[in-house]
């Protein structure tokens, strides 16, 4: 084979020690802080070793907990990295990227870049090694029901690398690997591992909670006790954003309604367009029909193509008084079921993580510092029957001081999907530049 050259220049961390323990072991846990160059290092580990394999047909893939997460942290560098490699051919539909084969007749070594949300893409396959990023946040069961049993056949290798999320299965995945033989495991802190100067270390310190700082860069697995929805990390770039509703004119306006259940709570109502939150508006201690009018004075500004209220409490009050005058709002039970209900216990962990796959996707929410403290608030975990469900609203206020107010009026705005085409009449009015007659939607 001629001598092909990678554009990939490790960092001495990983040159000297990462890299030959990967290769020294099967299987590897890397607890890495921020910006430790963790997806790079790992893709260019497997683009290695898929190079260097001689078996028939070799497959690996690299999985984060999202689709899309994973094409976008970690696709473009698998194309950058494997494209000095004469006859490797891209699949942008599959995300795989396919290397020249060895044996007439058979296809050549395969990287896939996989969703741990979409699991069934690894089932039925087997694999000769496969990464596993930021594994505090993937269902555990995916790899003793699926992932390990794909491995066995070819003796396959993995590695697990994340930031610490509390005391999860990526915890104890790295406490097996530190007293289990074949295994390499190691905590790399961003104040010993030389990766990032230490004044930027010392500015991120002082702009970072304590908890933060100690999760995020000193790798502390006791820093978050339980799972986190939206990790700050991602709200904080949701908020730095800049969007207006002329990105989005083409696309949808939703409305999101969380109507106060108790005194001194919010009634909260978001406007949603694409990927641009467009405005959130508060307001306490309003009656039933206060609220009502607040709701109404939103439609007729917005036009929305849906608004979907929280029909616990008070919420099925407004809703009754819209519908009286004439109004159609889709209310919405946040104990209801969820449409993907295999995977979520209710319809309000699925609009969480619908919300979460949004910020994922480039969601713009402005600098409200109220919302981003809820965003980052809410924390999930597994039912017995392996189903997501999300903290009850009233441990979130125990915790928080207050109601996730603004954080459910944003999720609402996920209860179901929405199109133009669901609302033509007032599709037709925004162009027109009025708004519709109530109860035409």
């Amino acid at each position: 084979m001629s001598e092909i050259v990678i554009p990939y220049t490790p960092r001495p961390i990983w040159r000297e020690t990462i890299h030959p323990a990967l290769s020294d072991n099967r299987f590897a846990v890397l607890v890495c802080h921020r910006r430790f160059g963790k997806t790079v290092g790992t893709v260019n580990e497997m683009i290695k070793k898929a190079v260097l394999n001689e078996r028939k047909a070799p497959v690996y893939a690299y999985v984060a907990p999202y689709r899309n997460q994973a094409k976008r942290v970690a696709w473009e560098y698998l194309k950058y990295y494997t494209n000095p490699i004469p006859g490797r051919t891209v699949n942008e539909s599959e995300l795989f990227v396919e290397l020249p084969t060895r044996h007439q007749g058979s296809p050549g070594a395969r990287l896939y870049i996989i969703g741990a949300d979409h699991p069934d893409a690894l089932r039925g396959i087997y694999l000769d090694g496969v990464i596993l990023d930021e594994y505090a946040n993937i269902k555990p069961e995916l790899w003793g029901g699926v992932i390990r049993p794909a491995l066995s056949d070819r003796e396959g290798w993995a590695v697990f690398i994340g930031t610490p999320k509390g005391q999860n299965q990526f915890y104890e995945m790295y406490q097996y690997a530190d007293k289990s033989d074949g295994w390499y495991s190691c905590i790399y802190r961003a104040d010993e591992s030389g990766v990032l100067p230490n004044d930027e270390i010392a500015d991120m310190r002082a702009q970072m909670t304590e908890m933060e700082y100690r999760q995020e860069l000193l790798c502390d697995f006791t820093a978050s006790a339980s799972d986190v929805v939206m990790p700050i990390d991602l709200v904080t770039d949701a908020a730095a954003r800049e969007m207006s509703a002329e990105d989005v004119a083409r696309q949808p306006v939703v409305l999101g309604v969380d109507v106060a259940r108790f005194g001194d709570d919010r009634t909260a109502i978001c406007v949603r367009q694409g990927l641009f939150l467009r405005e959130m508006r508060t307001y306490t201690e309003l009656s039933t029909m206060d609220a009502a009018s607040a709701v109404m004075a939103c439609w007729t500004e917005f036009s929305p193509d849906a608004v979907f209220i929280d029909a616990g409490a008070m919420g099925a009050g407004v809703i009754d008084r819209l519908r009286q005058l004439g109004y159609s709002p889709t209310e919405v039970n946040f104990g209801g079921a969820a449409m993907e209900a295999e995977r979520y216990a209710n319809i309000r962990a699925e609009m969480y993580f619908k919300c979460r796959d949004w910020l994922e996707a480039g969601g713009a929410i402005g600098q409200d510092a109220d919302l981003k403290t809820e965003l980052s608030a809410a924390e999930y975990r597994f039912t017995g029957n392996g189903r997501i469900i999300l903290e009850g609203k009233d441990k979130i206020k125990e915790r928080m001081g207050k109601s996730p107010d603004l954080a459910d009026a944003l999720a609402l705005t996920f209860a179901h999907p929405v199109r133009l085409a669901d609302n033509s009449k007032y599709r037709q009015a925004r162009r027109m530049g009025r708004a519709p007659k109530a109860g035409s939607m």
